[in-house]
C-alpha cells in the first residue's frame, strides 16, 4: 500500500513537473517571439524615419535660402560705375544668400553672348532693340522685362578743350570724331539717328572712329585722342575728364533712350534672378540711378 501511494506521487510530480515544464517554454517561445517582432517593428520605424530625414535634409539642401547663390548680370557698359560701386553691394548687403557678378559691355555684344550661351540670369541693355530681339528668340522671359530707366544723348569733348565745338550741328569741325559702333553699341546707334535727322552722318562717318562700347568712345575724348564725341550723358558724368556741350536736339530721335531689364529664360536661379530685378526697381535703386544721371521711366 505504501509502495503503490509512493508510486503515484511519483508519477504526480512527474506529470505536475511535465506540465509546468511544457508552459514556461510555450510561455518563452511566445515572448521570444513577441520580442523578435517588436525589435524588428522598432527597426524597420527607424529605417523609415532615418530615409525620411534624408530626404527631407535633401530637400532642404536644395532649397534652403540661407545657401548662398551666385547670379551673373549682363549689363550694357554705361551700368558698370552705378552697379559696382553702390548698387550691387547694396543689394548682397539686403539679400546675404546671393552673391552677383557683373559683365559689361555694349548691348549687342551680350546679346550675341547670350545667345552663344553665356550663362547670364539678369539681362539689362541701353536700348530696347537688343531686349525685343532676345525676347523674340524666347531667351529672356517676357512677362519678366521691365522698361527701367531713361537715359540722354551728349556730345562730349575734354575737359580742357577750347574748340569751337558748341552744338550738334559743330560735331563735323573736329577732325577726329568719336561714336559707339552702330553696329553693336546703341550709344553709337542712337548718334547716328541724330546725326542722321541733322542730315550730318555721311560727313561724321568719313571722319569717326568707332568704339566697341560706350566707355571706349568716352576715353577716347577723356585723352584727347578724338576731339569730339557722342555717349551717354550718364557716361559724361562718370568722367571728370569730359564736359557736355550739347544735348541731342529735340525731334532728332525717334524715340527715348530706354534700359530695359529682364530676367534670362535659362537661368536656373530664377528666383534669386527676379529679386534683383525687383530690387532695382526699388526707391533706394532708383536715387542711385539718378545719381548716376538716368531718370526713372
Amino acid at each position: 500500500m505504501r509502495k503503490t501511494t509512493a508510486l503515484c506521487l511519483a508519477g504526480a510530480m512527474v506529470l505536475t513537473l511535465a506540465g509546468c515544464g511544457g508552459k514556461g517554454a510555450d510561455s518563452a517561445g511566445t515572448d521570444a517571439g513577441t520580442t523578435a517582432a517588436q525589435t524588428t517593428t522598432a527597426l524597420d520605424e527607424a529605417d523609415a524615419e532615418k530615409t525620411k530625414d534624408t530626404e527631407t535634409t535633401g530637400a532642404t539642401a536644395v532649397t534652403d535660402p540661407t545657401e548662398e547663390t551666385t547670379i551673373l548680370v549682363a549689363a550694357a557698359a554705361s551700368l558698370k560705375y552705378s552697379y559696382e560701386d553702390e548698387l550691387i553691394p547694396m543689394f548682397e548687403a539686403a539679400n546675404p544668400g546671393i552673391k552677383v557678378e557683373g559683365t559689361f559691355d555694349s548691348s549687342g555684344k551680350l546679346q550675341t553672348q547670350i545667345e552663344e550661351g553665356l550663362e547670364a540670369d539678369v539681362f539689362m541693355s541701353a536700348a530696347m532693340k537688343q531686349m525685343n530681339a532676345l525676347k523674340e528668340e524666347n531667351m529672356v522671359d517676357a512677362d519678366s522685362i521691365v522698361e527701367l530707366l531713361e537715359n540722354k544723348i551728349v556730345l562730349i569733348t575734354s575737359a580742357g578743350s577750347d574748340s569751337d565745338i558748341k552744338s550738334f550741328e559743330d560735331i563735323i569741325k573736329g577732325e577726329t570724331i568719336a561714336i559707339g559702333d552702330p553696329e553693336s553699341v546703341p550709344a553709337g546707334q542712337y548718334a547716328k539717328e541724330a546725326l542722321t535727322t541733322l542730315g550730318l552722318w555721311d560727313q561724321v562717318e568719313a571722319k569717326a572712329s568707332l568704339g566697341t562700347n560706350v566707355t571706349e568712345v568716352l576715353n577716347w575724348v577723356a585723352e584727347g585722342s578724338a576731339d569730339a564725341g557722342i555717349v551717354y550723358a550718364t557716361d559724361a558724368a562718370t568722367n571728370e575728364h569730359v564736359k557736355v556741350v550739347a544735348e541731342a536736339p529735340e525731334g532728332s530721335l525717334s524715340k527715348k533712350v530706354i534700359y530695359p531689364v529682364g530676367v534670362v529664360t535659362a537661368s536656373e536661379k530664377k528666383d534669386a534672378a527676379q529679386k534683383f530685378v525687383e530690387f532695382l526697381q526699388s526707391d533706394e535703386a532708383i536715387v542711385v540711378f539718378e545719381k548716376y544721371g538716368f531718370t526713372a521711366n
